[in-house]
């Protein structure tokens, strides 16, 4: 079996390239589910209703990350969603679920969980290895194939989640930094691990934020409006895990990165 994670959705272009990608991608890894990290896709910080509807036109699952409040209004529309999943560490207080078991199409279930990193990130989330934990022993035994979103700052913390989970989950993928890595592997437990899988945002960009705006900012140290670029090359990047639906343990991840006019 075969399964497709995205990386950060980085506003309208970045929705746009997913929805005009994801499908060719499917067909060409021979993908039966997809997940998408979607908490940039509202004008660059956060998401809404309307975006999700889009991104789910194509994704199976789309997660989220510290930027999941950032519109005004969708703590109340979270709830409309049961396909969009944020952080299981944040405080429970909060709407929306950490985690969630979906059908695959072909057969089976896949869980998929959402983390948020401690090391450098801005709000406060109670610890992502007991949150886990305590996730992984709730799951029922039938469900083997589970893909964590770990979105986090540090790639430490990435890498020590990866071996924590090794031969407990299927896939440990860092999201968060927009910036894929090279460090795709099958760990020997059987856990495809990636730092973190990159964004669905414009080619030339910081980001996914204008070039010239933010080069400004960090020249002049003065607070910039930082525009997302929403048009032109676009870039999709994630990665495709082949992995046993028996066992849940992964025999393959492939990275890579598609450009879509816009």
């Amino acid at each position: 079996m075969n399964m497709i994670f995205l990386g950060d959705v980085v506003g309208k272009g970045g929705r746009s390239a997913v929805k005009k990608l994801l499908p060719e991608l499917k067909r060409e890894f021979n993908a039966q589910f997809a997940v998408v990290n979607g908490e940039n896709a509202a004008a660059g910080s956060g998401l809404s209703g309307s975006c999700l509807r889009e991104l789910l036109e194509v994704a199976d699952v789309v997660t989220s990350g510290d930027h999941t409040w950032d519109q005004k209004g969708f703590e109340n529309e979270i709830a409309g969603f049961d396909r969009c999943i944020r952080p299981a560490n944040f405080s429970i207080r909060q709407p929306g679920r950490g985690y969630g078991i979906f059908r695959n199409p072909l057969g089976g279930e896949v869980a998929v969980i959402v983390l948020q990193g401690k090391v450098f990130m801005r709000d406060s989330a109670y610890c992502p290895f007991e949150t886990v934990e305590k996730i992984l022993a709730s799951l029922p035994k039938t469900v083997k194939t589970i893909l964590v979103d770990f979105h986090a700052e540090a790639t430490s913390e990435k890498l020590a989640m990866g071996y924590f989970l090794e031969g407990k989950v299927t896939a440990v993928l860092g999201t968060h930094t927009h910036v894929q890595t090279a460090d795709a592997r099958v760990l020997p437990g059987g856990t495809a691990y990636l730092t973190d899988a990159g964004m669905c945002g414009a080619d030339r960009s910081v980001l996914g934020r204008e070039v010239d705006a933010v080069l400004k900012k960090f020249h002049a140290g003065m607070p910039v409006r930082l525009p997302v670029v929403e048009s032109g090359a676009i870039r999709v990047d994630g990665v495709a895990i082949s992995y046993d639906q028996a066992t849940g343990r992964a025999a393959g991840i492939t990275p890579f990165s598609r450009i879509a006019e816009i």
